[in-house]
């Protein structure tokens, strides 16, 4: 492995100060934040900008914010992110720590979608699948994107009061149960579904945000039945939110966004 370069590397942390909540910084800020030579901040400032990777503040002499050079690579970075191998990376390593069967799923009018899937290594009999469409309404991870929906969004394709289709004896049908019960899920910010699209089965999953805060995707963590319990759980939760976490930074969420 080659060295690191220290005037490249003292230019990635001036660029990376701007991941906070600052619009613009001046050289004395960026000289006292990262306990560099003036002179060092000045000549790196300096290159940063005749390259764009900064920008001078109009109407603000000595203030520095981010060039377009660095939203022209943002853009291309993001044009190229596939959620689905980002999912399945990560959703691996999950399933490793875990060992339970691991889903990334995005939602499609009513019906989730699962993107990923990577299956614990006990032999368990699940109705998921990559590619398969289920049910948003019985599936953890459907139930937490429903709940991310606008209301109005949600009303709309509820349709109503109809009984909504069951999977199983415990599947929610009744469309004010269920409205009730994502209220919950946007309070708590974490989806429960037990025996509601398998009778052997329970799942946990949180939300995935894309760049710009929006929910785009839900992972989820599933256990059978023999081994959930409320410490599992517990648990479980755990590490469905940090792996949820960890694939929306990998989409560019920084916090923050839409509630």
């Amino acid at each position: 492995m080659g060295r690191l370069v220290p005037a490249v590397t003292r230019a990635m942390d001036i660029l990376e100060l701007f991941l906070g909540t600052d619009d613009s910084l001046s050289a004395p800020e960026i000289t006292r934040r990262l306990g560099l030579p003036r002179t060092t901040v000045h000549e790196l400032v300096t290159t940063l900008t005749a390259r764009n990777y900064l920008g001078s503040v109009p109407g603000q002499p000595g203030r520095y914010r981010l060039g377009v050079r660095t939203y022209q690579l943002g853009s291309a970075f993001g044009e190229r992110l596939d959620l689905a191998a980002e999912g399945r990376e990560v959703a691996r390593g999950v399933a490793e720590t875990c060992d339970e069967t691991v889903h990334v799923a995005i939602l499609e009018d009513t019906d989730v979608i699962y993107i990923a899937k990577v299956d614990s290594t006990h032999a368990v009999r699940m109705v998921s699948a990559a590619g398969r469409r289920l049910p948003a309404h019985c599936t953890a991870v459907g139930k937490m994107l429903l709940a991310c929906l606008p209301d109005a969004v949600l009303e709309a394709r509820l349709g109503g009061d109809r009984p909504l289709a069951a999977m199983t004896d415990r599947s929610i049908t009744s469309p004010p149960a269920l409205r009730r019960h994502l209220a919950g899920i946007r309070e708590r910010g974490v989806a429960v579904e037990e025996r509601e699209s398998n009778p052997d089965v329970s799942c946990v999953a949180a939300p995935v945000r894309d760049s710009a805060g929006q929910v785009v995707a839900a992972m989820s963590v599933s256990v059978p039945m023999i081994r959930w319990s409320d410490t599992r759980q517990r648990e479980l939760t755990d590490l469905a939110v940090k792996g949820a976490q960890d694939l929306s930074a990998r989409l560019g969420y920084r916090g923050g966004g839409p509630a």
